[in-house]
């Protein structure tokens, strides 16, 4: 029999399962028993389960009905499980680290009894620090120095955290008490003490064996007010089954104070609940604090003890008195320190909420795109389809100044920082944009923002760029999430994209995985629009035309764009009958140094997508448009002379260079060479493109808009909307040879 199993049971999104799985399958002990359980339903999750089932001889894989409760899922997984202890994860928030499993082997086959229940040290992983310790470390070490002991001679072990993940649980335990896990409402919460309650003996250890992922404020609003609705029934059984397992008194008024103090921390975070749920949750928190409070209680001074008598009397109004006046304080003070540099913005603010008094417009859409750069990307293709099948919907587009002469010819636009610029974003229901509105935006009750984003990330995003300073320089991380926090959606073109916006904007939204609407026109241009789109550009029938889109340099001055290649030397190199098209980043206007006349600059052309199919293969380092073009299934070249300076300095998700899109070179000779000899187009680009696209083509097949359009400005149900195409049965736009034929 193992000496652990570790059962994985829970819903988590799928990059977070994918987490939990990938560390617990590291573990090394080789007869680690490891129980998964998957609702039958969830096709992605039962997917990356059977794959680690199929790699792993130590994974058994659980499934279970689509509408089990929690509870039996764990009853289920518990079942299955083979260990003489057994280890709860829930893979939305916990991790193993590294070497645990061997750790906790070693530790459990040394003890010289079979405790009950073995109590480990944890750490907190957040957002921006991922090995925060617990705060337990000198309570476990104080427990473990007397041995074995039970729960009513250390009660103190009640104030470790009530984490079901950092207590090893005895296979016996659970089956002397079989009602234990299977039970509906027996969640973390209960279960974390119960087993401390029914313990004959228990252990404490100072190994660290859990890592608990704290969401932000936003995740767990929602998450929705039942998880902390739910904490009273969870106390109410710890109550009954402290008197049924006659509990000395020290006992239950731990128990007593744990809970009282669960309940004034979620009144003090009232942002979490809706303000009607906030008062009947005063009113059912009071009511506990009344009825459970041990004979000759003493209550804790200053403060919380004011706060602990309010909540015990059911004085509502006195504790919201008490609030306000605390948050009055802070707001003083807050604005005594602040007042100087806030007048300007103060101004501006107060037009903005003097229009927010106004009810908001149903049928008003504002869209952005780069900061107000004009009609582009992502919110000018989905624009363009609400038109279609909704316009009735008004559209206003934000542009700043220098950009508002190159909007479409009758364009509805706003600029920064006027009064109908306020008043657009105050009053309208929809806001799309790519990257995101000011930091003073609110985010209306009834309103939707919807975050398209603006590529498939390959370098660091959001707050992954906490560790690389040349990434992060002037990113106010606090502020971005305050913004992050207003998305309703997040739109995704697939899984890698989807994970990664989970991890690097950590918030509540829904993720739309739809595809990117700007690479509709991909799948749905005509052989004619590949012509005219030549021939917009001066490209003659028979040529080569190829595309270089580099990325910028965090690392290099956005005001100075110096190219990696030399660029003449390149098109003589190549001949009369190519011409390079370049692309360079939005954060530069145009090419520097010599010309050629087969070196067009396209920095400010738009379009990009017209540019992707006028190009017979592009050309590019680490920038996002190779994603996007790979959906025209032509050959892509990357230049990465300087890819271990690049990822150093930006940080990357995965190597690049190890799963490309097509050949990869290292110097502008062997870059010229490949696309001189027809390597560039060979059987192994072919085949290194299909691999790719089947990753990161994932959802695009020509109409993610009209799926974005039904989904948020229609509300219709996700059964109604055009599935994905498979990529088989996609057919991308004709390349400048066959359209040349047709």
């Amino acid at each position: 029999m193992p000496a652990l199993s570790v059962v994985v049971s829970g819903h988590a999104p799928l990059g977070r399962l994918r987490a939990c799985l990938d560390g617990v399958t590291a573990q090394t002990p080789p007869d680690l028993d490891i129980v998964v359980t998957v609702p039958g339903t969830d096709r992605p999750a039962r997917a990356l389960a059977a794959t680690h089932e199929l790699r792993d001889p130590r994974v058994t894989v659980v499934p279970v009905a689509p509408d089990a409760p929690a509870a039996t899922a764990r009853a289920a997984a518990a079942g299955a499980a083979t260990g003489r202890y057994l280890q709860f994860l829930h893979p939305a928030t916990d991790r193993l680290p590294d070497g645990a499993a061997a750790a906790l082997t070693t530790r459990l086959d040394a003890l010289p009894d079979t405790p009950d229940v073995v109590l480990l040290d944890h750490h907190h992983a957040y957002w921006w620090d991922d090995a925060v310790p617990g705060g337990s470390t000198d309570l476990l070490a104080g427990a473990g120095a007397q041995g074995p002991t039970t729960l009513a001679g250390h009660p103190a072990l009640l104030d470790l955290a009530p984490l079901l993940g950092n207590r090893l649980v005895s296979a016996r335990l659970l089956a002397e008490h079989p009602d234990l896990i299977g039970t509906e409402g027996h969640d973390e919460l209960y279960l974390s003490y119960a087993v401390l309650l029914l313990a004959r003996r228990i252990t404490a250890c100072t190994t660290v064996g859990l890592v608990r992922h704290k969401d932000r404020p936003s995740q767990r609003r929602a998450a929705g007010p039942e998880q902390h609705f739910a904490a009273f029934g969870q106390y109410e059984r710890l109550h009954q089954l402290a008197h049924a397992a006659s509990a000395p008194p020290e006992l239950r008024t731990r128990l007593y104070d744990r809970m009282v103090g669960d309940y004034l921390a979620t009144l003090a975070r009232r942002d979490e609940l809706p303000p009607a749920l906030l008062t009947e949750y005063f009113r059912r928190a009071a009511r506990h604090t009344a009825r459970f409070r041990p004979e000759g209680h003493h209550r804790p001074g200053g403060l919380d003890g004011v706060r602990h008598v309010l909540l015990g009397r059911g004085a509502h109004l006195g504790y919201r008195l008490l609030r306000l006046a605390n948050d009055k304080r802070r707001a003083v003070r807050a604005a005594t320190s602040a007042r100087a540099e806030q007048v300007a913005a103060v101004r501006a603010r107060h037009r903005y909420h003097r229009r927010l008094r106004r009810g908001i417009d149903q049928d008003l859409a504002v869209f952005s795109a780069y900061w107000g750069r004009g009609v582009h990307c992502n919110p000018a293709a989905i624009a363009a389809e609400l038109a279609e099948l909704a316009p009735d919907i008004h559209q206003v587009w934000i542009a700043e100044p220098d950009r508002v002469p190159l909007l479409p010819p009758g364009t509805d636009h706003v600029v920064p920082g006027t009064p109908r610029y306020w008043d657009v974003l105050a009053r309208a229901k929809y806001l799309v944009n790519n990257v995101n509105f000011p930091n003073g935006i609110v985010k209306r009750p009834g309103t939707v923002h919807l975050q398209t984003h603006h590529g498939t990330p390959l370098k660091r995003m959001g707050v992954d760029q906490r560790d690389h300073p040349a990434a992060a320089q002037g990113l106010n991380i606090e502020a971005l999430l305050e913004r992050v926090d207003r998305w309703d959606y997040s739109l995704s073109a697939n899984s890698h994209s989807t994970e990664t916006w989970q991890r690097a904007y950590p918030a509540g939204y829904r993720s739309l995985d739809y595809g990117y609407p700007r690479n509709d026109v991909h799948y749905r241009a005509t052989a004619a629009d590949v012509r005219a789109a030549r021939a917009r550009l001066g490209i003659e029938p028979g040529r080569r035309a190829l595309l270089y889109a580099p990325t910028h340099r965090d690392h290099e001055p956005r005001t100075r764009w110096t190219p990696r290649l030399d660029l003449p030397r390149l098109a003589d190199a190549l001949g009369d009958d190519t011409v390079l098209l370049v692309r360079g980043h939005y954060f530069h206007d145009r090419l520097p140094g010599p010309r050629h006349d087969r070196v067009l600059d396209v920095t400010g052309y738009e379009p990009v997508e017209e540019l992707a199919l006028a190009a017979d293969a592009l050309i590019t380092d680490y920038s996002s448009i190779m994603f996007d073009y790979a959906n025209l299934d032509r050959p892509v070249v990357l230049h990465t002379d300087d890819w271990e300076t690049y990822t150093a300095t930006r940080g990357v998700y995965f190597d690049i260079t190890a799963e490309p899109p097509g050949h990869v070179t290292r110097s502008q000779d062997e870059l010229t060479e490949v696309l001189r000899d027809g390597t560039w187009c060979d059987e192994a680009a072919a085949k290194q493109r299909h691999d790719f696209r089947l990753r990161f083509c994932e959802y695009d097949d020509g109409r993610a808009a009209e799926r974005v359009v039904r989904r948020v400005f229609l509300g219709e149900g996700e059964e109604s909307l055009p599935p994905v195409l498979p990529l088989e049965r996609r057919t991308p736009a004709p390349t400048p040879e066959e359209a040349t034929r047709r």
